[in-house]
């Protein structure tokens, strides 16, 4: 990398740059603290405005960035906080629509650039849709450049007025190493014993329990393959607003399914499963389906958003809402072990194209460039 990258427009002093979070998800303040990390090691200065609990999960200051906390609130007062974080900043960068609303409104008057990542879409019915769009049009007039997590993603900010949006190189964070006592088997043989699922399958998904999430349509499908012998274990990893409606539904079917709440080590317990489920209704860069895939762990997932050009013919994609088709992937797959280990292999190999965190720089680097560096005279 040039060190033109970590340099001002005057040439003179490191790029400063604000990072601005929302505390959003899981996916996206790992990419902010893996972007800060590859950023500081390039000679830039980073400062990330974030909720306090963030950086005590993420260690934002760890990997060479200063921390701001900011509330995620849009409230003046957090505004104004904002805005004086950002006045000498060479470039604003923020990550979700509603980080990058409080961003916009910070930079009013100002001429710092302002960059966009979108990692994910709301979800929003009726009125609350209405003003959901009048949102990311606001956003994304605002922005000198959106970079969408998937294509749909950067077709969606164009058509609510983005001058320039791109497709995002977004790497999934390499995980933590486990240590060196770490027997892989012997942790996925403790992982089973502790769900229950010893001697049967054992099906994973993992997400907030909500709507969107499609898991009224998973424990639909459950009825089908409870029937099997012996009948595999659904574990639920997530919280959410439908915990009670899901547990009851449980209860009261008598389904094969576990809801095990948020949980710190979704690594191990994914690579005890058999099978990986995404049942969503919409998914950009899925942090399941990468993980899943890493972990040469077959998947069975919905086709949409971002999922096709994510995985490719690496897993079994299934229309969204059909617990019949799910269930039907869900029980091939068992029954067809060649078939579960070519998508082991099919799934190493579609990883193997995905971005890497130093693309992830080196992409948002040319970014800042474009946008920081002196335009010769006309």
């Amino acid at each position: 990398m040039s060190l033109v990258s970590s340099h001002s427009p005057h040439g003179q002093s490191p790029l400063c740059t604000v990072q601005v979070l929302g505390g959003g998800s899981a996916g996206s303040s790992a990419h902010v603290r893996s972007l800060a990390s590859g950023l500081v090691a390039r000679g830039v200065r980073v400062t990330v405005c974030a909720p306090s609990e963030a950086n005590r999960v993420y260690d934002f200051t760890g990997v060479g960035a200063q921390h701001v906390p900011v509330p995620r609130s849009s409230d003046p007062a957090s505004v104004a906080a904002l805005r004086t974080v950002c006045a000498d900043a060479d470039l604003v960068h923020a990550h979700g629509l509603h980080a990058a609303l409080r961003a916009a409104l910070a930079l009013s008057g100002r001429r710092t650039p302002l960059v966009v990542t979108w990692h994910t879409r709301s979800h929003a019915e009726g009125t609350r849709a209405h003003l959901l769009r009048l949102l990311e049009r606001r956003v994304a007039k605002a922005a000198a450049v959106v970079l969408g997590t998937s294509s749909d993603l950067v077709d969606r900010a164009r058509s609510r007025g983005a001058r320039d949006a791109r497709l995002a190189a977004v790497a999934l964070p390499a995980p933590r190493k486990p240590a060196e006592q770490d027997d892989p088997d012997r942790l996925g043989h403790k992982a089973r014993a502790e769900l229950g699922a010893t001697g049967r399958p054992l099906l994973m998904a993992v997400g907030s329990l909500d709507r969107h999430r499609g898991y009224d349509t998973l424990l639909d499908a459950t009825r089908v393959w409870r029937r099997l012998n012996p009948a595999p274990l659904l574990v639920i990893a997530g919280e959410g607003p439908l915990r009670p409606f899901l547990q009851q539904r449980i209860e009261d079917e008598g389904l094969p399914v576990r809801l095990v709440g948020r949980r710190d080590d979704i690594t191990q317990l994914l690579a005890a499963a058999d099978i990986a489920l995404l049942p969503s209704s919409w998914e950009s860069r899925s942090v399941l389906a990468q993980e899943a895939l890493h972990a040469g762990v077959p998947l069975v997932a919905t086709r949409v958003g971002g999922i096709p050009e994510l995985v490719g013919d690496a897993a079994e994609l299934v229309p969204y809402g059909d617990a019949e088709a799910l269930a039907e992937a869900v029980v091939r797959l068992l029954d067809d072990p060649a078939r579960r280990e070519l998508l082991k292999e099919k799934g190493a190999q579609q990883a193997a194209t995905w971005p890497t965190e130093d693309d992830t720089v080196a992409q948002v680097l040319c970014v800042y460039d474009e946008l920081t560096q002196p335009r010769p005279l006309a």
